[in-house]
């Protein structure tokens, strides 16, 4: 009932994800991210725990795969989970339990992976990546292609309702974190608009909460 993809940048404190399903919120429950340390997709039958517990093995310098067996190994249910994880150093790496809903796939690159269950095709995931690699611009935008390429090729065997794009970098919040939480019919083009928004102001923001006086102006009604 999901579809996403984690990356990294050049920028060793950047990573992210996006995410699509047919279930609410999505992104509330199976994004997770840590600047400079990495990004795991938690999902299937979702337990949010593994994706912070993924990221704290990634941060005492574990590769994703060994971050990934780690974790599984000392939970009772990993057959029913669909983990994607990515860290500083190292390939990504995929766990999809036997217990996994519907078509199951997964795509890995070098600096990046796609994954999903309950899917309308098993080369979504390849669709994904591939529109991933290939595009140009900010990390938040190639993410949110991969997602327009992933619905493309079908997506989910249903239709999908929820969607989210979350990326970190170098300061202790993320930097984006747009969610479109329930949309009837597509959440994707909510939140192409959303990330056109605040795609230009993402600057403006980190400098505002690290040192307003060099900050710009706010550009709203009342703005001296």
């Amino acid at each position: 009932m999901t579809f996403s993809i984690v990356a990294r940048s050049g920028d060793p404190a950047m990573f992210g994800m996006a995410i699509a399903s047919s279930s609410p919120a999505v992104a509330a429950r199976c994004a997770h991210a840590r600047a400079g340390v990495g990004v795991v997709a938690s999902q299937n039958i979702t337990d949010p725990s593994l994706g912070a517990r993924t990221l704290d093995a990634l941060g005492r310098g574990l590769i994703a795969s060994a971050a990934l067996a780690e974790v599984l190994a000392a939970t009772p249910f990993a057959a029913y989970r669909q983990l994607v994880a990515l860290g500083a150093t190292g390939p990504p790496a995929v766990h999809s339990g036997a217990q996994g809903l519907g078509i199951v796939a997964a795509a890995v690159g070098a600096h990046a992976a796609a994954a999903g269950n309950l899917l309308a095709h098993d080369d979504v995931p390849a669709a994904m990546l591939a529109a991933f690699e290939t595009a140009p611009g900010q990390l938040g935008g190639r993410l949110v292609a991969a997602l327009e390429a992933g619905l493309a090729r079908g997506g989910e065997a249903g239709p999908i309702h929820s969607a989210g794009l979350l990326v970190v970098r170098d300061v202790a919040w993320p930097i984006v974190d747009l969610r479109v939480d329930w949309a009837v019919q597509d959440p994707l083009g909510p939140l192409g608009v959303l990330w056109g928004l605040y795609a230009p102001q993402i600057d403006a923001y980190v400098q505002r909460a690290l040192d307003p006086r060099a900050a710009p102006r706010y550009g709203v009604p009342g703005d001296p």
